[in-house]
């Protein structure tokens, strides 16, 4: 299927555009060109804000229902223009297809929800009567629009996570700009097709195409943004929170996710958790599988499944029905990770499977004994590498998922009720996955970690919360 997309312009302020300078993007698993976006300046990142400053201002009172519909009409268009959606994912990014089919369904759900949510944002009475001397006063608080929120979106999800900004903001009633990163450009510049198709007002939503350097500092730093929220890496997360100053930040930072299997799983079910969570996506996932601690007496069958469930998976052309793992984003993170798993293996750890660089593809590849203080355990490697560990306990197990910097999201095997809540309580992380992989989430729940891992929670009703203010209202009778 041929893709058909707007690569040649941006929308800014509702508006498309061409630059006269554009950069390249590539579908990485051939390093075949796919498309010249505009390159855009600080001036033109500074004018999106300013028009979304004034957007804000014209519809400060734009009703909850028409929201609605615009959310609505999004969905729908995109509902109507899947493949489409799908075919841009795939060919940009690192999905297959059937990821990327996958990434749109979950991308309209996402919308969806964001249109429920309007409809939730509520406040709540106040019994002021409570105060002695306050006996003849009433009142609430409501819930209001920050005013214009800055986004800064990664490549691995690059619909889903722009529109899991775009619809939050939209349900509350911001204005939004976002950044998304530069290697996956389309798919957000195809969400914005569908919100121009569904009525968004003129100037509420820009896609500023272009350098991160170039252009993020301005958008963090403008004082007319009034809300940061950014998913990508831990050292860009820690200029952001130097730069934002006062106003909302929210980060979501990756993670090194761990799995804990002990002797009384279903050991089937844990295998095939464990292989999906640790190479969907490449790997290039921030709760995908990066360790696993068995328990001893398990230990050797599972990894021996593990081994031959690995080595089943499909590498090749991502638009193929029939492959299961694509190329990374670019050929330098795939030497990136080769060399990882090179100094894992020279420090003493063993290569079960896989190891293999061919270009921009890296086989899915399983390490044992690798030192614990090896980089590729202690940092997020974001690529398709997993390690196994034998423990002696669960409780030698959280102690070991614990004692890395990140903590989004963690995984455990059991049928034990007392083993599952020993590790929901003592997991240092956002989310416990109890006989699931850490790789595991649903758009509508509370998604953020602590540590090196972020700062405040998305999913959509928590991202609305941070992109509203309450305001309190007493009425003196």
């Amino acid at each position: 299927m041929k893709i058909q997309v707007r690569a040649e312009k941006m929308m800014l302020a509702g508006n498309w555009v061409d630059k006269e300078k554009t950069f390249d993007v590539y579908d990485p698993q051939d390093n075949r060109l796919v498309a010249q976006v505009p390159l855009s300046t600080k001036e033109d990142m500074e004018q999106a804000i300013h028009e979304a400053e004034q957007a804000f201002k014209k519809h400060q009172e734009w009703p909850t229902h028409e929201r609605i519909k615009v959310l609505k009409g999004a969905v729908e268009y995109i509902q109507e223009n899947k493949e489409l959606y799908a075919q841009t994912i795939a060919t940009e990014g690192s999905k297959t297809i059937t990821e990327a089919r996958g990434e749109v369904k979950r991308a309209m759900q996402t919308l969806e929800i964001s249109a429920e949510e309007a409809r939730r944002l509520k406040g709540e009475t106040i019994n002021f009567d409570q105060n002695e001397g306050s006996e003849n006063r009433i009142g609430y608080y409501y819930r209001f629009p920050v005013g214009v929120v800055g986004a800064i979106t990664p490549f691995n999800d690059p619909l889903n996570l722009v529109a899991h900004k775009v619809g939050p903001a939209i349900a509350s009633g911001n204005a939004i700009v976002v950044k998304p990163a530069t290697v996956t450009p389309l798919s957000a510049l195809l969400l914005a097709d569908a919100f121009e198709a569904a009525g968004l007002p003129k100037g509420m939503l820009s896609i500023i195409t272009g350098s991160g350097r170039e252009l993020g500092e301005t958008l963090v730093t403008h004082p007319a943004i009034k809300m940061v929220s950014f998913t990508g890496g831990i050292n860009v997360g820690k200029t952001i929170a130097q730069q934002a100053g006062v106003k909302q930040i929210g980060m979501e930072l990756g993670s090194n996710s761990p799995v804990i299997v002990l002797n009384d799983c279903d050991l089937e079910d844990a295998v095939s958790s464990c292989v999906s969570g640790a190479f969907g996506a490449v790997g290039q996932n921030c709760i995908g599988v990066q360790r696993i601690y068995i328990e001893n007496d398990l230990y050797e069958e599972f990894t021996k499944r593990l081994v031959s469930q690995t080595n089943a998976l499909n590498v090749g052309d991502k638009l193929s029905e029939n492959t299961d793992v694509g190329p990374l984003i670019k050929e330098d993170e795939a030497k990136r990770v080769e060399s990882w798993v090179n100094d894992a293996i020279q420090e003493g750890g063993r290569l079960l499977t896989g190891g293999i660089r061919d270009g921009a593809f890296y086989s899915p590849t399983v390490l044992a004994e690798v030192p614990e203080h090896a980089q590729i355990v202690k940092e997020e490697v974001f690529g398709p590498v997993v390690t196994v560990y034998p423990v002696d306990s669960l409780e030698e197990a959280v102690e070991k998922s614990n004692d890395v910097d990140y903590g989004l999201q963690a995984g455990v095997f059991t049928k034990n009720l007392d083993h599952a809540f020993y590790a929901v309580q003592h997991l240092d992380c956002g989310g416990v996955m109890v006989n699931d992989s850490s790789d595991y989430r649903i758009d509508e729940m509370p998604f953020g970690g602590v540590k090196h891992s972020g700062l405040g929670r998305e999913g959509v009703r928590y991202s609305i919360e941070a992109m509203t203010e309450p305001k309190v209202v007493a009425i003196k009778l």
